[in-house]
């Protein structure tokens, strides 16, 4: 991961639409062993908002590594990217409980989605205007509609899978964002705030719809929640990253990736597996025990890479 996603707590939305599936785990933790404990859920949830945000940010590396043809820096950024998605949050989230039945993760959903909607994206785009950062709040309008267009869109096809009635809604498609290397195009301090949390939230969504779709037992739903995470991750993550100045050179993004990774590996994960250790969620203790050796190894790759670039400013 990289140093933002050690710090940035989610709230609002994305806490609501991931913390859903786990409210019954939580309560069943003092009868069943099986059941993280409350503080172990809410180590488990950081992760994968970590891990999430580092999937997304390390894909915009990526392609600006590309773009300045270190294909072999790509490729790093590309496979630790998988690897933070697809083993470390899928793995959390397999922990935490995150993924229910259909019903269930629509509901989730429909309840992310409407908060964003309407409190939110639209909170944030007021104090953006106010603060003369007219792109972001520009940009947060436009994410709240469409975070109203998905939860209207979750809510038909919760009503499709509960009653038999219906059809599921297609799914939507992303007008994809290209975020080049620059400087943030905000200035004022909250916006930054609200564009980190935005960011951070549109990552986990991606990464959550994804899990979704994944064990969908209905197929026109695993489409509407691959469609509406694409959304999430190319359209609404990208464009607040664009505006945040998320990439800059390789140069500086393989200095910010190994500055996170360091921190999770030496700090962050370490006291996760102990304090699971100590509730006796052993499962989860061996996950972030591992996590920590994995992240070192990232780190150990990136300060390779960095170290074979030529002389450059960062």
């Amino acid at each position: 991961m990289i140093a933002l996603s050690a710090r940035a707590l989610v709230t609002g939305a994305f806490t609501i639409a991931l913390s859903t599936p786990a409210v019954g785990a939580l309560a069943a933790s003092a009868t069943s062993p099986d059941q993280p404990s409350p503080q172990t859920q809410k180590d488990l949830q950081q992760s994968m908002r970590g891990e999430a945000y580092a999937n997304a940010t390390y894909r915009l590396y990526a392609a600006q590594a590309q773009r300045e043809n270190l294909p072999s820096v790509a490729r790093l950024f590309e496979r630790t990217a998988d690897v933070e998605l697809g083993e470390h949050f899928r793995e959390a989230a397999e922990l935490s409980g995150l993924v229910g039945g259909d019903a269930e993760n629509l509901r989730a959903a429909v309840a992310g989605e409407t908060y964003e909607s309407r409190q939110m994206y639209p909170g944030f785009a007021r104090q953006a205007k106010a603060d003369g950062d007219d792109r972001a709040a520009a940009r947060f309008s436009e994410a709240a509609r469409d975070e109203g267009r998905h939860a209207r869109a979750f809510g038909v096809a919760l009503h499709a899978v509960e009653s038999g009635q219906g059809t599921v809604p297609k799914p939507p498609k992303a007008d994809a964002v290209q975020v080049p290397q620059g400087k943030p195009q905000v200035h004022a301090r909250q916006t930054e705030t609200d564009l980190d949390t935005a960011m951070h939230g549109e990552a986990l969504a991606y990464a959550k719809y994804r899990q979704y779709a994944e064990h969908a037992k209905n197929p026109a739903v695993a489409k509407l929640f691959r469609g509406t995470s694409d959304v999430e991750l190319h359209e609404h993550f990208a464009g607040e990253a664009k505006l945040a100045g998320l990439v800059g050179s390789t140069h500086a993004n393989l200095t910010k990736a190994i500055a996170g990774e360091q921190y999770e590996s030496r700090t962050m994960y370490p006291a996760f597996a102990k304090r699971a250790e100590a509730a006796g969620d052993t499962r989860a203790a061996e996950r972030f025990a591992n996590n920590a050796e994995d992240e070192a190894g990232h780190a150990r790759a990136f300060q390779q890479a960095l170290d074979q670039l030529p002389e450059q400013g960062s």
